[in-house]
Parts: C-alpha cells; sequence; structure tokens
C-alpha cells in the first residue's frame, strides 16, 4: 500500500485515492467529517466514516443507543436549558457526585463532576452556555479506565489509561498546560471477557469502523463510557504489546475494504 500524507487544502483530490484514513480529532463542524462524506460519495474506503462520526460524536446519543441495545453504562439522565426542575430530577434519580457532560466534548473537556447542589447549580449554568443538552451520569470511582480498541467488530489492543496524579479523570486540563496519568498495555487475552463483550456490544450499533471504547470496569461490573471513533494509537502506548502487527492488521482490513469498493 502506497500512502500520502494530506490535509484539507487536498479535499478536491480525494477522488485520486482508494482510501480515506483519518487521524485527526473529529467533529460533525469540522473539515474531518466534510472529508469523509466526500469520499465516502467518491466511493473510497473510509475510516472514520461519516456515520462513525455522527454516532460517536454525540454523548447523548450514545447514552440513548446503549440504552436501547442493553449496553452496559452509567445511568443517565439528559438535562434540557429550559427545564426548572433539573437539579432537583437528577440529583433525586443519582444522587451525589454527578458527571455533567455536554454532547460533542473531548479529551475530558466538557465534562465535569459535581458533589454538591452548589457546584451542581454554577456549572450546569456555564454547560448550558455550551450546548442546550446536557447529559447528567451516576458518578463511578475507578482507577483506571478501558481502553479497547476495536476494528471491524473485532478487538484490536487493550490499554489501562490511570487517572491523573490527584484527579477523577485521565486528563487534567490546567490554565498552561494538561496532564494525564499512566498507561498498562495488554493483550486482548488477558483482558476480562464481560469487559470485551461490553466493548464488542457498544460498537454494533455504531458500525464496522476503528473504535476506541471506554468502560470502567467496578468488581464484576462493568460500563461503557463512550466510544471514540478516532482513537488513539501512539508510539509506545496503544502499540506496545502488538508492536508493527498493529499496524499490520489495520492495511490489511483497510486492503479489505478497498477491494470491497472495486
Amino acid at each position: 500500500m502506497d500512502i500520502e500524507h494530506i490535509t484539507a487544502k487536498d479535499m478536491q483530490r480525494l477522488a485520486e485515492f482508494d482510501g480515506l484514513f483519518i487521524r485527526e480529532t473529529t467533529a460533525v463542524n469540522h473539515h474531518t467529517f466534510h472529508m469523509a462524506v466526500k469520499a465516502e460519495r467518491e466511493g473510497l474506503a473510509v475510516i472514520d466514516d461519516p456515520n462513525s462520526i455522527l454516532r460517536c460524536g454525540n454523548k447523548v446519543y450514545l447514552q440513548t443507543l446503549f440504552q436501547q441495545h442493553n449496553v452496559p453504562s452509567p445511568d443517565g439522565l439528559m438535562l434540557f436549558k429550559h427545564d426548572h426542575d433539573n437539579l432537583e430530577k437528577a440529583a433525586d434519580a443519582f444522587g451525589l457526585p454527578l458527571v455533567l457532560k455536554i454532547p460533542d466534548g473531548s479529551f475530558s473537556r466538557g465534562v465535569v463532576k459535581v458533589s454538591t447542589l452548589t457546584e451542581f447549580k454554577a456549572q450546569l449554568a456555564a454547560l448550558f452556555e455550551q450546548s442546550a443538552i446536557i447529559l447528567a451520569q451516576r458518578y463511578t470511582f475507578t482507577d483506571f479506565d478501558w481502553r479497547i480498541g476495536v476494528l471491524n467488530g473485532q478487538p484490536l489492543f487493550a490499554c489501562k489509561y490511570f487517572m491523573a496524579r490527584n484527579h477523577w479523570q485521565i486528563y487534567k486540563h490546567g490554565k498552561t498546560k494538561t496532564q494525564s496519568g499512566g498507561f498498562s498495555t495488554c493483550a486482548i487475552a488477558d483482558v476480562p471477557q464481560h469487559v470485551l463483550a461490553a466493548a464488542l456490544a457498544a460498537c454494533k450499533p455504531i458500525g464496522d469502523s476503528l473504535y476506541g471504547v471506554d468502560l470502567k470496569q467496578a468488581g464484576e461490573h462493568v460500563f461503557v463510557i463512550e466510544v471514540n471513533d478516532n482513537p488513539n494509537i501512539d508510539d509506545g502506548v496503544e502499540d506496545l504489546y502488538l508492536g508493527n502487527k498493529l499496524y499490520d492488521m489495520l492495511v490489511e482490513d483497510f486492503i479489505r475494504r478497498i477491494e470491497l469498493t472495486r
């Protein structure tokens, strides 16, 4: 396979290629989505495909999808900007602390934890400046999150991402820098079966593209937090166990997709 690195400036050249592999943070209001749509219309094999970007880019949509397909996930509730009983409704349903999320946040941005009603009120007002709908979820403490990479409905890699020091998330965003926790990469065979099953069940109603499924494991209970349509694959992190074999698997699947478009 020959590859060429392109940017948004090359959108009009997409018909020259057989496939498009997006390695940039995606969003519906971003050039990555427009390039994915155009590439798919031109008959290219595309990762991330437009449907995956649409579905994974909205946490509210994912929550609804998980409920419809019985995917284990934290209890959640949609809060709407003009409702006057949001605080009481969420606090009564789940208690405190709670996690509040805007639909299109990424890398822990637009996601906050509230432990008191005063915090809840202040953070809700701030988040409603960004979105008319907020997702409130029951908070579950864990030392790490699982990240299961999934490609074409099969597990690709497995990592544990640990929380940033003195923080409840993997990423801790400061005014001048962002801190992150450590990681541990392992073989798929070493992942508990109920974690793998939940990850694959979460991807099934979304598509057959490349995904990174974030899960929390609390004893025998597993909760899918979200599915990312453009998961990190960093040198020495997600590929630490498989090495170059991981990239061979990616390329082989892309060739399969390209052959299907012919």
